[in-house]
C-alpha cells in the first residue's frame, strides 16, 4: 500500500475514525495536524493542496487525496472483516454510517464542539437558538441506537464494522457536549465492548 497520510484535527470524531481504523488493522499512518479553531484549514495553501473545501479529515494516499471520514475509512478496509462479505450486511453497514452522517454527527458531535471546545459564552445567537433542537435530536439519535442494541452485540450481524467505528467515535465522548450515557444502558455496553476490542486506542492516542 502507498504511503497513509492524514490530514486531521486530533479532538475531531470524523479524524478519530479514520485512525481506529487504521489502529485495528495495524496500518502505518502518519498524521499531519492543523488547528480549525485557528483557521488553519481555510488557508490558501491548504484549499490548494490538500482540500479545496477546506474540510478535514483528509487521507493522502501516496500523492492522492481522499477527504470524507467514510470514504478513507472504506478505503483502508476493503478486503478486510471490518467490512461484510454478505452483500446485504455491507448495504446495512452503509445505512448505519449514513445515518451516523445525516442524524448522529450533526447533533451530538456538534453540541460537542460547541460546548466543550467554543464555550457557551462563545456561540453566536443563531447556534444558541439551535441548542434545544441538536439535543432533541442527538437524544433521538441514541434513542434509536438503544433500542438496535439490546439485543445485539455490534450494529450489523454479530461482528464488529466500519458501522460499529462510524458511531463509536462521537458516542463514546457524547458527555462532552451534554449527553448522559446512563440513560441509555445498550449503548454503554456497546462502547464498552468495542473499548474492549484487541487493537482498540482511545481518542487521544
Amino acid at each position: 500500500m502507498e504511503k497513509l497520510v492524514l490530514h486531521e484535527y486530533a479532538p475531531s470524531g470524523n479524524c478519530y475514525k479514520i485512525r481506529l481504523v487504521a489502529a485495528h488493522l495495524g496500518l502505518p499512518l502518519e498524521r499531519r495536524g492543523y488547528d480549525i479553531l485557528k483557521g488553519e484549514t481555510r488557508t490558501p495553501a491548504f484549499l490548494r493542496d490538500v482540500n479545496g473545501n477546506g474540510r478535514i479529515p483528509v487521507l493522502q494516499i501516496g500523492e492522492r487525496f481522499l477527504p470524507e471520514s467514510g470514504a478513507a475509512c472504506f478505503y483502508l478496509a476493503e478486503g478486510s472483516p471490518l467490512i461484510p462479505e454478505d452483500r446485504f450486511d455491507r448495504a446495512d453497514m452503509l445505512r448505519w454510517m449514513a445515518f451516523e452522517q445525516y442524524n448522529h454527527e450533526p447533533n451530538v458531535a456538534t453540541l460537542r464542539f460547541w460546548l466543550a471546545f467554543i464555550g457557551a459564552d462563545g456561540l453566536s445567537d443563531a447556534q444558541k437558538a439551535a441548542l434545544p433542537g441538536k439535543r432533541v435530536a442527538g437524544e433521538a439519535a441514541l434513542d434509536l441506537m438503544d433500542e438496535h442494541l439490546r439485543d445485539r452485540h455490534y450494529f450489523v450481524g454479530e461482528a464488529f464494522t466500519l458501522a460499529d467505528i462510524a458511531l463509536f467515535a462521537y458516542t463514546h465522548v457524547a458527555g462532552e457536549g451534554g449527553f448522559d450515557l446512563a440513560r441509555w444502558p445498550a449503548v454503554q455496553g456497546w462502547l464498552d465492548r468495542v473499548a474492549g476490542l484487541p487493537g482498540h486506542i482511545a481518542i487521544d492516542q
